[in-house]
Protein backbone atom coordinates (compact mmCIF):
# COMPACT_ATOMS: atom_id res chain seq x y z
CA UNK A 1 0.00 0.00 0.00
CA UNK A 2 -0.44 2.58 -1.62
CA UNK A 3 -1.35 0.44 -4.47
CA UNK A 4 -3.10 3.09 -6.76
CA UNK A 5 -0.96 6.02 -7.94
CA UNK A 6 -3.65 8.55 -7.03
CA UNK A 7 -3.43 6.86 -3.40
CA UNK A 8 -0.57 8.64 -3.00
CA UNK A 9 -1.26 12.84 -2.16
CA UNK A 10 2.05 15.12 -2.53
CA UNK A 11 0.44 18.34 -2.07
CA UNK A 12 -2.40 18.77 0.45
CA UNK A 13 -2.80 22.84 -0.32
CA UNK A 14 -6.60 23.08 -1.13
CA UNK A 15 -7.13 19.67 -0.97
CA UNK A 16 -10.44 18.41 1.68
CA UNK A 17 -10.27 15.07 3.39
CA UNK A 18 -14.45 13.90 3.40
CA UNK A 19 -15.35 11.44 5.41
CA UNK A 20 -17.97 9.04 4.81
CA UNK A 21 -20.20 7.01 6.82
CA UNK A 22 -21.94 4.64 4.30
CA UNK A 23 -24.99 1.77 4.84
CA UNK A 24 -25.37 -1.04 1.88
CA UNK A 25 -26.63 -4.03 0.62
CA UNK A 26 -24.05 -5.94 -1.02
CA UNK A 27 -25.87 -8.55 -2.51
CA UNK A 28 -25.33 -7.05 -5.94
CA UNK A 29 -21.79 -6.43 -5.62
CA UNK A 30 -18.81 -8.61 -5.80
CA UNK A 31 -17.70 -6.91 -2.83
CA UNK A 32 -16.02 -3.52 -1.72
CA UNK A 33 -12.57 -3.78 -3.42
CA UNK A 34 -12.69 -2.30 -6.89
CA UNK A 35 -12.22 -5.04 -9.48
CA UNK A 36 -11.52 -4.74 -13.54
CA UNK A 37 -15.05 -6.57 -14.65
CA UNK A 38 -17.87 -7.22 -11.60
CA UNK A 39 -19.22 -4.11 -9.79
CA UNK A 40 -18.26 -3.10 -6.73
CA UNK A 41 -19.01 -0.63 -3.58
CA UNK A 42 -16.24 1.04 -3.99
CA UNK A 43 -15.88 1.66 -7.43
CA UNK A 44 -20.05 2.54 -7.92
CA UNK A 45 -19.70 4.88 -4.92
CA UNK A 46 -16.04 6.27 -7.27
CA UNK A 47 -18.08 6.88 -9.88
CA UNK A 48 -20.42 9.11 -8.35
CA UNK A 49 -17.87 11.42 -6.30
CA UNK A 50 -16.48 11.98 -10.14
CA UNK A 51 -19.40 13.14 -11.42
CA UNK A 52 -19.78 15.53 -8.42
CA UNK A 53 -16.58 16.91 -8.80
CA UNK A 54 -15.14 16.03 -12.25
CA UNK A 55 -12.41 14.51 -11.39
CA UNK A 56 -11.70 10.87 -10.19
CA UNK A 57 -10.54 9.79 -6.50
CA UNK A 58 -9.77 7.01 -4.67
CA UNK A 59 -12.15 6.30 -1.99
CA UNK A 60 -10.66 4.22 1.06
CA UNK A 61 -12.53 2.11 3.21
CA UNK A 62 -11.68 0.88 6.69
CA UNK A 63 -12.20 -2.84 5.24
CA UNK A 64 -13.29 -5.03 2.44
CA UNK A 65 -16.15 -7.07 2.69
CA UNK A 66 -16.47 -9.72 0.53
CA UNK A 67 -18.79 -10.29 -2.28
CA UNK A 68 -22.72 -10.54 -0.67
CA UNK A 69 -21.93 -9.25 2.47
CA UNK A 70 -23.92 -5.87 4.12
CA UNK A 71 -22.70 -2.64 6.14
CA UNK A 72 -24.69 -0.66 8.61
CA UNK A 73 -22.21 1.65 8.91
CA UNK A 74 -18.36 1.59 7.04
CA UNK A 75 -16.33 4.32 6.92
CA UNK A 76 -14.06 5.29 4.15
CA UNK A 77 -12.54 9.03 3.26
CA UNK A 78 -11.21 10.33 -0.25
CA UNK A 79 -9.11 13.82 -1.01
CA UNK A 80 -10.83 16.15 -3.03
CA UNK A 81 -10.14 20.39 -4.24
CA UNK A 82 -14.38 20.62 -4.90
CA UNK A 83 -15.91 23.51 -2.51
CA UNK A 84 -18.84 20.77 -2.48
CA UNK A 85 -20.54 21.20 1.49
CA UNK A 86 -20.41 18.43 3.53
CA UNK A 87 -24.15 18.20 2.88
CA UNK A 88 -23.96 18.72 -0.15
CA UNK A 89 -21.78 15.42 -0.38
CA UNK A 90 -24.52 13.58 1.06
CA UNK A 91 -27.55 14.76 -0.36
CA UNK A 92 -25.77 14.61 -3.85
CA UNK A 93 -24.42 11.30 -3.58
CA UNK A 94 -27.65 9.88 -2.35
CA UNK A 95 -29.47 11.37 -5.13
CA UNK A 96 -26.69 10.05 -7.74
CA UNK A 97 -26.34 6.28 -6.05
CA UNK A 98 -28.53 2.98 -6.76
CA UNK A 99 -30.72 2.69 -3.64
CA UNK A 100 -28.72 -0.68 -2.35
CA UNK A 101 -26.40 2.09 -1.06
CA UNK A 102 -26.42 5.33 1.48
CA UNK A 103 -24.31 7.73 2.46
CA UNK A 104 -25.12 8.46 6.08
CA UNK A 105 -23.11 11.30 6.72
CA UNK A 106 -20.05 13.43 4.80
CA UNK A 107 -17.65 14.88 7.18
CA UNK A 108 -14.56 17.07 6.56
CA UNK A 109 -11.63 16.04 8.72
CA UNK A 110 -7.95 16.12 9.04
CA UNK A 111 -5.75 15.66 6.43
CA UNK A 112 -4.34 13.11 8.49
CA UNK A 113 -7.34 10.82 8.94
CA UNK A 114 -7.32 7.40 7.27
CA UNK A 115 -10.21 5.40 7.15
CA UNK A 116 -8.19 2.12 7.41
CA UNK A 117 -4.99 2.91 9.21
CA UNK A 118 -6.65 5.21 11.82
CA UNK A 119 -9.69 2.46 12.79
CA UNK A 120 -8.81 0.35 15.97
CA UNK A 121 -11.52 -1.95 15.80
CA UNK A 122 -14.56 -3.30 14.58
CA UNK A 123 -17.54 -4.66 15.44
CA UNK A 124 -19.44 -8.02 13.09
CA UNK A 125 -23.24 -9.03 13.22
CA UNK A 126 -24.03 -11.95 11.94
CA UNK A 127 -28.07 -12.55 11.34
CA UNK A 128 -29.42 -16.09 11.71
CA UNK A 129 -32.92 -18.10 12.33
CA UNK A 130 -33.83 -20.97 13.45
CA UNK A 131 -37.25 -20.70 12.27
CA UNK A 132 -39.40 -23.89 10.05
CA UNK A 133 -39.73 -21.41 7.32
CA UNK A 134 -37.42 -18.73 5.92
CA UNK A 135 -39.29 -15.60 5.21
CA UNK A 136 -38.76 -14.04 1.78
CA UNK A 137 -38.02 -10.44 3.00
CA UNK A 138 -35.31 -12.32 5.41
CA UNK A 139 -33.42 -14.97 2.46
CA UNK A 140 -30.47 -12.03 1.65
CA UNK A 141 -30.03 -10.87 5.35
CA UNK A 142 -29.78 -14.41 7.39
CA UNK A 143 -28.81 -17.48 7.41
CA UNK A 144 -31.63 -20.11 7.60
CA UNK A 145 -30.28 -23.04 10.57
CA UNK A 146 -32.85 -26.28 10.43
CA UNK A 147 -33.63 -28.47 13.73
CA UNK A 148 -32.79 -28.18 17.25
CA UNK A 149 -30.43 -25.99 18.08
CA UNK A 150 -28.64 -25.15 21.29
CA UNK A 151 -27.69 -21.11 22.15
CA UNK A 152 -26.59 -21.80 25.14
CA UNK A 153 -23.69 -24.13 23.79
CA UNK A 154 -23.11 -21.25 21.26
CA UNK A 155 -22.59 -18.42 23.67
CA UNK A 156 -20.56 -20.64 25.41
CA UNK A 157 -17.87 -20.80 23.00
CA UNK A 158 -18.46 -17.29 21.99
CA UNK A 159 -17.35 -16.35 25.83
CA UNK A 160 -13.74 -18.36 24.98
CA UNK A 161 -13.26 -16.12 22.02
CA UNK A 162 -12.42 -13.05 24.08
CA UNK A 163 -9.06 -12.00 24.44
CA UNK A 164 -5.75 -12.29 22.36
CA UNK A 165 -5.91 -15.60 20.58
CA UNK A 166 -4.00 -17.10 17.59
CA UNK A 167 -6.96 -17.22 14.88
CA UNK A 168 -5.12 -19.39 12.40
CA UNK A 169 -7.95 -21.99 12.67
CA UNK A 170 -10.44 -19.56 11.86
CA UNK A 171 -8.35 -17.81 8.71
CA UNK A 172 -9.25 -18.37 5.07
CA UNK A 173 -6.24 -18.78 2.82
CA UNK A 174 -4.80 -15.35 1.49
CA UNK A 175 -5.91 -13.46 3.96
CA UNK A 176 -2.53 -11.84 5.25
CA UNK A 177 1.31 -12.02 3.55
CA UNK A 178 2.82 -15.32 5.65
CA UNK A 179 6.08 -14.13 4.91
CA UNK A 180 5.94 -11.07 6.33
CA UNK A 181 7.32 -11.52 10.02
CA UNK A 182 7.36 -7.74 10.87
CA UNK A 183 3.20 -8.22 11.07
CA UNK A 184 0.92 -9.32 14.05
CA UNK A 185 0.18 -13.10 11.73
CA UNK A 186 -3.05 -14.27 13.17
CA UNK A 187 -3.07 -12.96 16.34
CA UNK A 188 -6.05 -10.51 17.17
CA UNK A 189 -8.03 -9.35 20.45
CA UNK A 190 -12.16 -9.80 20.91
CA UNK A 191 -13.11 -7.20 22.89
CA UNK A 192 -16.74 -8.77 22.79
CA UNK A 193 -18.58 -11.79 21.55
CA UNK A 194 -22.22 -12.75 22.50
CA UNK A 195 -25.32 -14.39 21.22
CA UNK A 196 -28.58 -11.79 21.08
CA UNK A 197 -32.08 -12.98 20.50
CA UNK A 198 -34.13 -10.45 18.76
CA UNK A 199 -36.36 -8.92 20.83
CA UNK A 200 -39.76 -10.84 20.80
CA UNK A 201 -38.84 -13.35 18.37
CA UNK A 202 -37.53 -16.63 20.02
CA UNK A 203 -36.63 -17.85 16.45
CA UNK A 204 -34.03 -15.13 15.18
CA UNK A 205 -30.66 -14.40 16.60
CA UNK A 206 -27.47 -11.85 16.43
CA UNK A 207 -24.60 -12.81 16.75
CA UNK A 208 -21.84 -10.02 17.49
CA UNK A 209 -18.25 -10.06 17.23
CA UNK A 210 -16.20 -6.94 18.21
CA UNK A 211 -12.23 -6.92 18.21
CA UNK A 212 -9.03 -4.99 17.03
CA UNK A 213 -8.84 -6.60 13.99
CA UNK A 214 -10.04 -9.46 11.45
CA UNK A 215 -8.54 -11.96 9.19
CA UNK A 216 -10.59 -12.98 5.81
CA UNK A 217 -13.44 -14.68 6.43
CA UNK A 218 -12.61 -15.36 10.17
CA UNK A 219 -16.29 -14.11 11.76
CA UNK A 220 -18.10 -16.28 8.74
CA UNK A 221 -15.88 -19.21 9.77
CA UNK A 222 -16.11 -19.04 13.43
CA UNK A 223 -20.18 -18.80 12.99
CA UNK A 224 -19.98 -21.64 10.53
CA UNK A 225 -18.54 -23.39 13.38
CA UNK A 226 -20.90 -22.37 15.92
CA UNK A 227 -23.48 -23.72 13.48
CA UNK A 228 -21.95 -27.09 13.67
CA UNK A 229 -22.12 -26.49 17.74
CA UNK A 230 -25.47 -25.15 17.85
CA UNK A 231 -26.74 -28.30 16.01
CA UNK A 232 -24.68 -30.84 18.48
CA UNK A 233 -21.98 -31.64 15.46
CA UNK A 234 -19.21 -30.36 17.89
CA UNK A 235 -19.04 -29.79 21.67
CA UNK A 236 -17.88 -26.82 23.33
CA UNK A 237 -14.62 -28.33 23.85
CA UNK A 238 -14.30 -29.18 20.25
CA UNK A 239 -14.63 -25.90 19.51
CA UNK A 240 -11.66 -24.47 21.73
CA UNK A 241 -9.92 -27.39 20.20
CA UNK A 242 -10.54 -25.77 16.70
CA UNK A 243 -9.21 -22.60 18.21
CA UNK A 244 -6.26 -23.90 20.05
CA UNK A 245 -5.17 -26.33 16.80
CA UNK A 246 -4.34 -22.93 14.90
CA UNK A 247 -5.61 -24.86 11.60
CA UNK A 248 -8.23 -23.77 8.89
CA UNK A 249 -8.66 -27.44 8.44
CA UNK A 250 -10.35 -28.14 11.92
CA UNK A 251 -12.68 -25.28 11.65
CA UNK A 252 -16.07 -25.82 9.84
CA UNK A 253 -17.65 -24.40 6.68
CA UNK A 254 -17.38 -20.88 5.66
CA UNK A 255 -20.81 -19.50 6.48
CA UNK A 256 -22.75 -17.64 3.97
CA UNK A 257 -22.13 -14.12 3.28
CA UNK A 258 -25.55 -12.98 3.52
CA UNK A 259 -25.94 -12.87 7.05
CA UNK A 260 -22.95 -10.85 7.59
CA UNK A 261 -23.02 -7.19 8.33
CA UNK A 262 -20.06 -4.87 8.94
CA UNK A 263 -21.91 -2.77 12.41
CA UNK A 264 -19.29 -0.61 13.31
CA UNK A 265 -15.84 1.11 13.01
CA UNK A 266 -14.17 2.06 16.20
CA UNK A 267 -11.38 5.21 15.93
CA UNK A 268 -9.27 6.80 18.97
Amino acid sequence: MPAHKSDVITDLTGVRNIKLVLAYDGTAYAGWQRQLVSPTIQQTIEDKIAVMTGTSVVLHGAGRTDAGVHALAMVANFYTEADVPELGFQRGLNSLLPQDIRVLSATEVAHEFHARYRAVGKSYRYALTIADTLLPTERLYSAHIFGPFDTGAVQECLESLVGVHDFSSFETAGSRDLLDAGRRGAVREISAAVMRQVPGDSCRYHIEIAGDGFLRHMVRNIVGTLIEVGRGKRSVAGFMAVLAARDRAAAGKTAPARGLFLQEVFYK
